[in-house]
């Protein structure tokens, strides 16, 4: 199982950027995937997530409103659309896989938001 993340970088206060996480190596239909982030001294903390089909979707509460996740089925891919960044979104942005009763993650990718 292999998860990559990119789309990561430095974006100002307001802005945007698009991540994604593509995966390899597992059924990947069949697995809520989950985007998770963390800041330095922070615990890593849940952002959103969608079921295995795309059709339901779950977000922080921070988040709210700006983020949205979404998924291409074929493509093995899971995006992370964020929008009217602000300087606490800054952190290692992390995507998540369950299958056969293992969680898998991927290496990250940094975004910082500056104000």
């Amino acid at each position: 199982v292999q998860l990559v993340e990119s789309g990561g970088g430095l974006v100002q206060f307001g802005g945007s950027l698009r991540l994604s996480c593509v995966a390899s190596g597992f059924t990947f239909s069949t697995s809520v995937m989950k985007w998770y982030r963390q800041a330095p001294g922070e615990e890593r903390e849940y952002v959103a997530s969608i079921t295995s089909a795309g059709t339901t979707t779950n977000y922080a509460d921070f988040v709210k409103g700006r983020f949205t996740i979404s998924r291409n089925n074929a493509k093995n891919t899971v995006s992370l659309q964020m929008n009217s960044l602000k300087p606490e979104d800054t952190a290692v942005y992390y995507c998540r896989a369950y299958y056969l009763f293992r969680f898998y993650w991927g290496q990250g990718t940094q975004v910082t938001v500056s104000s």
